[in-house]
């Protein structure tokens, strides 16, 4: 969507997804970015249901012998938290949907 290839799609993002479009924007466009992702869609932080949505996950992962990264969980974890849908590229956030977590693949 940043690179103009896919219209965006309104909503709300996790706030570790921010830190992940971020990071690989060059310093001289970083803070237009931000700017541009905190006007179109609703940032979530990390309040106390995604704490305890995560630490649900985690240890339903952990048990289950399915570990996953921490951002990924967080993430899977708002959307978890917000009844969201989690739409994303990545493959590897399909294990969420055992989970309860809604994954939509995006092409």
């Amino acid at each position: 969507m940043l690179r103009g290839r896919r219209e965006f799609n309104l909503g709300s993002i996790s706030v570790i997804t921010v830190f992940e479009l971020l990071r690989g924007v060059g310093a001289e466009k970083r803070n237009e970015v931000k700017s541009m992702l905190e006007d179109s869609f609703e940032v979530i932080g990390l309040d106390n249901r995604v704490v305890l949505t995560y630490c649900e996950l985690y240890s339903a992962l952990r048990k289950a012998g399915k570990p996953a990264p921490d951002a990924d969980l967080i993430i899977a974890a708002t959307a978890k938290a917000y009844g969201e849908k989690l739409q994303t590229r990545d493959k590897a956030f399909i294990l969420f949907r055992d989970y309860g977590v809604e994954v939509e693949l995006l092409e």
